[in-house]
């Protein structure tokens, strides 16, 4: 039986074998498991740590679900620290539920959707630092009620046409880009396949 940061380490090899042109953000992911043995940890700052984060869409596939970050001031995708879990998906999946309110999501697949690595700036006693981010895309199965939580502005279910309304964040369009290319050859069906 694998452990989580083995795992993690096949999910990222397949997602360089799928996405070949981002073969250097992978391997960036691969030096910091392989160098930080607390790189899940949150005060792991040199040069950062691993985040989980949830590309959320509602039951059509249309819409998707952002956050008005309150120490960013940004709109974006779900999710946060793993506090020293090394399991990025059961990560992605609870910091849904807990920013958005959301009873029921379900992972679209167990691979990875997206990587990003993003500057963090100085706040009180934490250094500026790298989150490296490691993204899964959800379907709400249930209710779409949401609940805005203490890290939140605001919630909003968004049209993916209307998404650079939000954001111009590069990160975002390109999940929005790639939700477009996984979606489209099976409008009705869960994502499992990729």
């Amino acid at each position: 039986m694998r452990d989580d940061r083995s795992e993690l380490r096949l999910r990222l090899q397949h997602y360089r074998e799928r996405y070949p042109q981002e073969a250097h953000i992978v391997q960036r992911f691969c030096e910091l498991l392989q160098r930080e043995p607390d790189c899940f940890e949150r005060d792991c700052f040199s040069p950062g740590h691993i985040t989980a984060s949830a590309w959320v869409v509602d039951n059509s596939h249309r819409k998707t679900l952002l956050t008005h970050h309150r120490k960013l001031d940004r709109w974006l995708q779900l999710g946060g620290h793993t506090d020293g879990s090394e399991n990025t998906l059961q990560s992605a999946k609870r910091e849904a539920i807990e920013e958005s309110g959301l009873k029921s999501v379900e992972a679209c697949s167990e691979h990875i959707f997206d990587l990003d690595i993003h500057a963090i700036p100085r706040r009180g006693d934490e250094p500026d630092h790298l989150h490296f981010d490691i993204r899964y895309a959800f379907v709400c199965t249930g209710e779409q009620n949401v609940i805005v939580s203490e890290e939140s502005h605001a919630l909003a279910w968004v049209d993916l046409p209307d998404l650079s309304s939000f954001t111009s964040e590069p990160s975002m369009l390109r999940m929005a880009a790639k939700w477009d290319q996984l979606r489209e050859p099976f409008p009705n069906q869960s994502f499992s396949r990729q």
